[in-house]
C-alpha cells in the first residue's frame, strides 16, 4: 500500500484527502438541470483519460494521501470496462464511493459487495414516474426503483440525492421522508445549484429552512444528528423512522470550512471546487511524462475559501464561465 503523506493543504489549512473522478461525460439520461437544452459538446475520446491515466493519477493522489474517492460521470457505469477499473482502485487501499443514476447498478452490486463499495449516492428527483420521464427524458423509473431496493436488500449505504425545483419536485419533499420510516436510507435534498446553461435562478430554489417547515409541519419536530467532519450536509432524522434525511444547502448556507475535496474532470483536469472557473491540466503533463506531485499541491493553494469567490448574488457571468454539471461531474 502507498504511503500516506497527506500534502495537499491549500492556503486555509485545509487537508485535501477526497478525490471525486468523473468517469465520462456520456449519460443515459438528460435531466435538464445537468445538461443544458441544447446539450453538450461531448469531448473527444482522444481528450479522455484512459483507464490507465485514471490508475495512474489515482495512485499520485493516493501517494500525497487521498484516501477516498467518489466515482461520477456523466454517468460513470457506462465507462467501458468500469468493473476493471473499480476493482484496480480498490487495491489501492481507497475507500470507494460512487454517486450513480442506478440504471445500470444491478450489473455491478456483486463486484460493489466484493470489493467493499458500500456508499452509493443515487440521484433520484421525484417518486412520480411520469414526472420522472419529464425531468430526465427518458423512462427508467421501474428498473432505477428495483436497483434502490436490490442496493438495500444487499445491505449498502444508500442516499437518494434529490435536486429540489420549485413547482416541479418540492411537494413531494414529505414523501420522501416518508420512505425513511421502514427503509434504511438516507433522503438528501440538494439546493438547485447554477451551472452553465441549466437556466438557474433562486427564485426555482427550495432552501434549507423551507425545507425543515415542510418536514416539521407534517412529522412534527426532528432530531438534528451529528454531522461527520467534512460533511456536506446537515443531518437529520424523524423520530420513530429507520432512515434519515439531509439537507446540502449550498447557495443558503455554504459548507466550506472544512473542504477536503478535489475534483477530476473526465479530460484530466483538476478542479479547486465545484463552481471553479480555472482548472489544472494533469492529464497533459501527464501525458508528456512530467511530475505530477507539486502541480498538485501548487494548484490547491489557488484554492478559495468558499464557491470559487462568488457571493451570495451567485452572478451569471461567473457560473456561466463554469462548465454544465454533467461535464463537471456530479
Amino acid at each position: 500500500m502507498i504511503e500516506k503523506k497527506g500534502q495537499i493543504i491549500d492556503n486555509f489549512g485545509r487537508l485535501h484527502n477526497y478525490l471525486r473522478i468523473s468517469l465520462t461525460d456520456r449519460c443515459n439520461l438528460r435531466c435538464f438541470y445537468c445538461m443544458p437544452e441544447k446539450g453538450i459538446d461531448l469531448m473527444e475520446k482522444e481528450s479522455i483519460m484512459s483507464l490507465e491515466e485514471i490508475l495512474s493519477l489515482a495512485g499520485t493522489f493516493r501517494s500525497l494521501g487521498v484516501d477516498t474517492v467518489r466515482l461520477t460521470g456523466g454517468e460513470p457505469l457506462v465507462r467501458k470496462n468500469f468493473g476493471y477499473l473499480v476493482e484496480e482502485l480498490a487495491k489501492m487501499g481507497f475507500t470507494l464511493k460512487i454517486t450513480t443514476n442506478g440504471i445500470l447498478l444491478d450489473k455491478y452490486l456483486e463486484l460493489f459487495q466484493k470489493i467493499g463499495l458500500r456508499k452509493i449516492n443515487l440521484s433520484l428527483d421525484t417518486l412520480d414516474k411520469a414526472k420522472s420521464v419529464f425531468i430526465s427524458k427518458r423512462d427508467y423509473f421501474d428498473r432505477i426503483w428495483k436497483n434502490i431496493n436490490s442496493a438495500l436488500n444487499r445491505g449498502m449505504e444508500v442516499k437518494l440525492n434529490i435536486v429540489l425545483i420549485k413547482s416541479v419536485n418540492d411537494n413531494e419533499i414529505n414523501d420522501f421522508i416518508e420512505l425513511t420510516r421502514h427503509k434504511k436510507l438516507t433522503v438528501k435534498f440538494i439546493e438547485f445549484m447554477p451551472f452553465k446553461g441549466n437556466k438557474w435562478d433562486w427564485s426555482k430554489g427550495v432552501s434549507k429552512q423551507e425545507i425543515l417547515d415542510m418536514v416539521s409541519e407534517r412529522f412534527g419536530a426532528v432530531e438534528e444528528l451529528e454531522n461527520p467532519k467534512h460533511s456536506t450536509s446537515t443531518n437529520f432524522k424523524v423520530p420513530g423512522h429507520t432512515g434519515s434525511f439531509a439537507i446540502v444547502s449550498t447557495i443558503t448556507n455554504p459548507f466550506c470550512d472544512e473542504c477536503n475535496r478535489i475534483r477530476l474532470t473526465a479530460d484530466g483536469k483538476m478542479k479547486n471546487c465545484l463552481f471553479a472557473n480555472s482548472e489544472t491540466d494533469l492529464l497533459t503533463s501527464l501525458r508528456n511524462g512530467e511530475p505530477m506531485e507539486n502541480l498538485i499541491i501548487n494548484a490547491i493553494k489557488t484554492k478559495k475559501h468558499s464557491r470559487d469567490g462568488m457571493d451570495v448574488k451567485m452572478e451569471a457571468d461567473h457560473y456561466e464561465k463554469n462548465r454544465s454539471m454533467i461535464s463537471i461531474g456530479g
